[in-house]
């Protein structure tokens, strides 16, 4: 199936039902970050630290990748960035556009394909957020690979991103506090579920969801060419599994001003 397409109609309805990474940030978060008091998150709870951002936003040309709803673009408009959001979802993108027009800020708005930035020339911005999405592609290294392109040399990849871990355990028993091992990994909701149990989901249209190994996360990060230079894991209340191990990583990723030298086999 055209995986694109669905997420693409599961993001928009996930606007309708009003899910948390879809609700924009209202006017006092804005207010704070046109004082300079602002963070962001990659991952559910905690915030990036501020040394992994440049010491002054302004100027910067920033992409946010796969990353509309109105919650990080506007924060880093109004710390004086120049923002582009990229996102497959165009009700997700109108959450972006909504606090835009009523903060008086200025984002450029993209819809298109988290691993395809053809619509930006190589070497177009400073730095990328891209907050906890890359689950929505069945393959995450056109992702690195295209994010690698399009920074600087010298700009930074923020990225957030599951522990593959979570994916192993049957999610309707994790649910309800129950962790039962089933899937083996990678997971995809595409083969690893009954046939009845994938089309509930389609019924429902929730997103579909892959898991990816850490050797594509971050072995796939240092492959396209990234300098690893921060990590930091997290937790997210409420998931069985948190409470026993954090789920979520996050790193920031490097392009060197000059290529590194590939070792000698």
């Amino acid at each position: 199936m055209d995986v694109r397409a669905y997420n693409r109609r599961a993001w928009d309805k996930a606007v309708e039902r009003g899910s948390e990474w879809t609700v924009p940030v209202g006017p006092e978060v804005i207010a704070a970050a046109r004082r300079g008091e602002w963070q962001i998150i990659l991952t559910p709870t905690r915030p990036v630290p501020r040394h992994w951002f440049p010491a002054d936003l302004r100027g910067c040309e920033i992409l946010c990748l796969a990353s509309g709803g109105g919650q990080q673009g506007p924060i880093l408009a109004a710390a004086g960035a120049s923002v582009t959001v990229l996102d497959n979802s165009p009700r997700q993108l109108a959450q972006d556009r909504r606090v835009a027009r009523r903060e008086g800020l200025f984002l450029r708005l993209v819809e298109g394909d988290m691993a395809d930035l053809s619509p930006f020339p190589d070497e177009s911005f400073d730095l990328i957020v891209h907050p906890c999405s890359n689950m929505f592609v069945p393959d995450v290294r056109p992702v690195w690979a295209e994010a690698f392109r399009v920074l600087r040399p010298g700009g930074a990849l923020l990225a957030g991103f599951w522990n593959p871990a979570a994916y192993i355990f049957d999610q309707a028993l994790a649910d309800e506090g129950i962790l039962q091992v089933r899937h083996q990994l990678p997971y995809s909701d595409l083969t690893s579920l009954r046939p009845e149990e994938r089309q509930r989901y389609l019924d429902d249209l929730q997103p579909l969801e892959f898991s990816h190994t850490l050797t594509d996360q971050i072995g796939g990060q240092l492959d396209a060419g990234f300098v690893l230079t921060g990590f930091y894991e997290d937790h997210w209340p409420g998931i069985a599994l948190s409470d026993y191990m954090p789920i979520f990583i996050a790193t920031r990723a490097v392009k060197p001003v000059q290529p590194l030298e590939q070792p000698i086999v």
